[in-house]
């Protein structure tokens, strides 16, 4: 008779067996685990938030700049970077 064969009647026979464990779970272990599930909806909120936002954000700033540049007047940005005609 090989293993398997043997094994199959002792798995059926110890499931039939089993017996409640009369175990008590406190109001401290629920709050916990909806304290775990929502942390890890959070982090993986935050996550894609970091993924998609910080980017776009970075985007939008450079878009911004490179506007208020193009509506400068070319001379009053030559006087700040002290390239202008009266710089000492």
């Amino acid at each position: 008779m090989s293993a398997r064969t043997l094994m199959l009647p002792i798995f059926a026979v110890s499931m039939l067996a089993l017996a409640p464990a009369h175990a008590y779970i406190g109001p401290g272990a629920g709050a916990g685990t909806i304290a775990v599930v929502l942390g890890i909806l959070a982090s993986i909120v935050m996550a894609f938030f970091a993924l998609l936002w910080y980017p776009v954000k970075r985007v939008v700033k450079r878009f911004k700049a490179a506007r208020a540049d193009a509506g400068r007047d070319p001379d009053e940005a030559a006087e700040e970077s002290g390239a202008g005609a009266d710089s000492r």
